[in-house]
C-alpha cells in the first residue's frame, strides 16, 4: 500500500498523562475533518460483531453531518468494508476497514493491501482454538484473523499466548482489541489510514478529528495530533493520545448533531 505503520507513542504529547476525564470536544471547529470509529463510538458493543446492527438515529445524524461538512466525514474501523456499509447503511462513503488495510475513497475508489501469506494460517489456528471453547468467535478478513473472546473471557491468556505465538511464527501483526486480538497484514493502521484521507479531497486542508475508543485509535489520534487536529477518546478515561473525551455513543451522536464548521 506504499505506507509505513506508526508506532503508537509517535507524535503523541498528550500520551504521558494519567488517566483523568477529558474535557468534550469543542462543536464549532475550523473546517472539521472526522475519523469516527464504528463500535463503541458510533455503535453500541455487542457480544458478537453480526449483533450490531443499522440503526436510524445515527443514519441520519452521519448523512446530515456529512452534507454540512461537505463529505469531510469519514468511518475508520477494524471491520471490513462491508461490514460498515451494513452497520451504517451507506450513510457514508469515505471509509477505512481492517485497521487500514481496506480504504474507499470519497469518490467510491478502493485502495486494499495485498493479504500476507500468513492470514490463512492464522484464521485456522484461531478455529482449532475456538473449536473446544464455546462462547469464542473467528473472523476472517481476508487480510487478518480476529479472535473474538467476549463470550467468554477466562481464555485471554490462552488466546493471548496462542496470537503472541503466531505473529513470531508468521510475521502478521499481532492487533490486541478490546475482548478481541487481530493478526493482520502489517503496513497500515487507523493512522495511516487518517493520513492518506487529508492528502485527498475533501479532506485535503481540514483539521482532522479521529473520535475512537479502543486502543487502535491511538495511532488515529496520533495521526490527528500530528497534521494540526486532535483525538476524542469515547469511554472510560485511560491514558491516552486524545485531548478530549465523550462518555458514551449517545454522547458521541448528541456532539455530532451539534458539529459545525465555524
Amino acid at each position: 500500500m506504499g505506507i509505513t505503520e506508526t508506532p503508537l507513542d509517535a507524535g503523541t504529547p498528550a500520551a504521558e498523562l494519567a488517566a483523568a476525564r477529558l474535557p468534550p470536544p469543542p462543536e464549532a471547529l475550523p473546517a472539521p475533518a472526522l475519523f469516527l470509529d464504528l463500535d463503541g463510538v458510533l455503535a453500541p458493543l455487542a457480544a458478537t460483531p453480526d449483533a450490531v446492527l443499522p440503526d436510524a438515529r445515527r443514519s441520519s445524524v452521519l448523512r446530515a453531518l456529512a452534507a454540512r461538512l461537505d463529505g469531510r466525514v469519514a468511518i475508520v474501523s477494524g471491520r471490513p468494508l462491508a461490514e460498515i456499509d451494513r452497520i451504517a447503511d451507506r450513510a457514508v462513503t469515505s471509509a477505512s476497514g481492517v485497521h487500514g488495510l481496506e480504504r474507499r475513497k470519497a469518490d467510491g475508489r478502493r485502495v486494499e493491501a495485498v493479504p500476507h501469506a500468513g492470514v490463512k494460517e492464522a484464521v485456522a489456528a484461531f478455529r482449532a482454538f475456538a473449536a473446544a471453547r464455546p462462547g469464542l468467535i473467528v473472523e476472517d478478513k481476508t487480510v487478518a484473523a480476529g479472535l473474538h473472546y467476549r463470550g467468554d473471557p477466562r481464555h485471554a491468556e490462552a488466546a493471548e499466548a496462542l496470537a503472541r505465538d503466531l505473529a513470531a511464527r508468521t510475521g502478521l501483526k499481532l492487533q490486541p482489541g478490546k475482548l478481541v486480538l487481530e493478526l493482520k497484514t502489517p503496513g497500515a493502521d487507523k493512522g495511516t489510514a487518517l493520513a492518506a484521507f487529508m492528502a485527498e479531497p475533501p479532506f485535503a486542508g481540514g483539521v482532522p478529528v479521529m473520535v475512537g475508543d479502543d486502543l487502535t485509535d491511538e495511532y488515529g489520534f496520533a495521526a490527528a495530533e500530528a497534521l494540526g487536529g486532535f483525538g476524542v477518546l469515547v469511554g472510560a478515561p485511560r491514558p491516552t493520545a486524545a485531548r478530549h473525551g465523550l462518555e458514551d455513543v449517545a454522547a458521541v451522536l448528541d456532539w455530532l448533531e451539534k458539529v459545525h464548521a465555524a
